[in-house]
């Protein structure tokens, strides 16, 4: 029972709720960027460099087995380095996107701690200095 009790505290804490609503959104976002990657940039870069689909670049590391009706025994082994190319470009986003996030929610945040607080009022002299302060002042008449 002091284990459910404990997970319980530990998966409700604000902290992990925080990060799982982090997760799950940027899986979303991952999605969002991989899409713009693969149906949106790539394609005209593979167009400016000579209709190229990016996504299909690989080298072939050994062929297929096929037997005499052309069925596959073993299917090829193949070098991907295209779908490599798009998952730099993909992260490269990514990185770019969060880095810009950062650096917004870093400023929004200096510009809070740069509003200076105001000063508080002195405080009220307490009896004591009043009557100190009107001694001194009947002392500096006396002179």
């Amino acid at each position: 029972m002091g284990f459910l009790k404990e997970f319980k505290a530990f998966a409700l804490k604000g902290n992990v709720m925080d990060m799982a609503v982090g997760v799950i959104i940027g899986g979303a976002f991952g999605k969002i960027v991989t899409s713009l990657v693969n149906d949106v940039i790539m394609p005209p870069i593979g167009l400016l460099v000579g209709g190229v689909d990016f996504s299909n670049l690989k080298l072939t590391l050994k062929g297929e087995v096929l037997d005499a009706a052309g069925k596959v025994l073993e299917p090829a082994v193949t070098w991907n380095y295209g779908a490599f190319i798009q998952q730099v470009v993909d992260f490269t986003i990514l990185a770019l996107c969060v880095f810009v996030m950062v650096k917004v929610m870093n400023k929004l945040l200096k510009k809070e701690e740069a509003k200076p607080a105001p000063a508080p009022a002195p405080p009220a002299p307490s009896k004591e200095e009043l009557l100190l302060t009107e001694i001194r002042d009947l002392l500096k008449e006396k002179k």
